[in-house]
């Protein structure tokens, strides 16, 4: 993955010279420069940085009001920002940590300790980063968990009620994985969870979601989506696990999966409460009827 940095000074000659002493150990595979706090933050918001070398006295936008700009964004919080600085000031100092800088270099700086300090920085970064991908993820399929997919489901819910669009839930369950387990083991059972990952992930577009909702559950959340739409994709991932040959010890094995279909609209759905309730009677009753079929919420116009 592509590691990027902002260096952000209203001096050419000062972001040359860091940029060439970055690049002489290869930290990054992408530089990106800005002349005051404004244009770095307008460059912020466009491209995906991973860290930010700051001066603190420019024209117009200052590297504080920069931080500012930078902590009015949450998605933001996480990306250091080293603060370039020819004052001593210890209280010109706690004012920037205070404010969301990450660490200061003194100007003139020696370019060893520039190096070391945004190694230390990325590597923090990377382990905060690896921290909030356990806290979300599950750890067998690598599927965002049920605690973070009702984090989703709330933003998105707000969001299509807000823009009066739709919203559908998906809840589907392996049938007869007990069975699976108890007959061929729980390695083989793992396998063939991660397998049916794989088949929800290539099912879905980019911006939906799969999370392993619990055991052998999963879940699929497909803003901007009709029932009909959440239907379609959901008998297409139905049809596309019936037709898998999942991995056996002796011969490959036929597993099918049951769907319950929800949708919200403002005419039908309250709450996340109730479109996962909705999800989950449906996928009852899929289950009821026979499983290896799509049920919803509401019939299929």
């Amino acid at each position: 993955m592509d590691i990027s940095v902002l260096i952000i000074d209203d001096s050419k000659a000062i972001r040359d010279t860091v940029r060439e002493h970055l690049q002489m150990v290869s930290l990054f595979e992408n530089y990106y420069e800005a002349g005051d706090g404004s244009e770095g933050f307008k460059i912020m918001l466009k491209n995906k940085i991973d860290i930010v070398i700051c001066d603190i006295v420019m024209p117009g936008i200052t590297g504080f009001q920069f931080l500012a700009l930078k902590g009015s964004k949450p998605e933001f919080e996480d990306i250091p920002v080293i603060m370039l600085t020819a004052e001593e000031s210890v209280d010109h100092k706690v004012r920037g940590l205070e404010q969301g800088a990450s660490d200061y270099v003194t100007k003139p700086f020696d370019p060893a300790e520039l190096i070391a300090r945004v190694k230390v920085q990325l590597k923090i970064k990377s382990l905060q980063d690896r921290l909030r991908e356990l806290a979300i993820t599950d750890g067998l399929t690598r599927t965002f968990n049920r605690r973070y997919l009702i984090e989703l489901m709330k933003k998105e819910f707000y969001r299509a009620k807000r823009n009066k669009t739709n919203l559908s839930f998906i809840l589907l369950d392996i049938d007869h994985f007990k069975r699976i387990n108890d007959t061929y083991g729980h390695q083989q059972g793992d396998s063939i969870l991660v397998d049916i990952v794989s088949i929800l992930e290539k099912g879905i577009r980019r911006h939906e979601h799969v999370a392993r909702y619990g055991g052998e559950e999963f879940a699929l959340l497909l803003p901007e989506t009709d029932l009909n739409g959440a239907l379609t994709v959901a008998n297409n991932i139905r049809k596309k696990v019936e037709g898998f040959k999942f991995a056996g010890q002796e011969k490959p094995l036929n597993i099918t999966i049951s769907l319950g279909v929800a949708t919200f609209s403002d005419k039908n759905i309250e709450s996340v409460d109730h479109l996962i309730k909705e999800a989950d009677d449906a996928l009852y009753r899929a289950k009821r009827k026979g499983r290896n079929r799509v049920e919803s919420g509401e019939p299929w116009k």
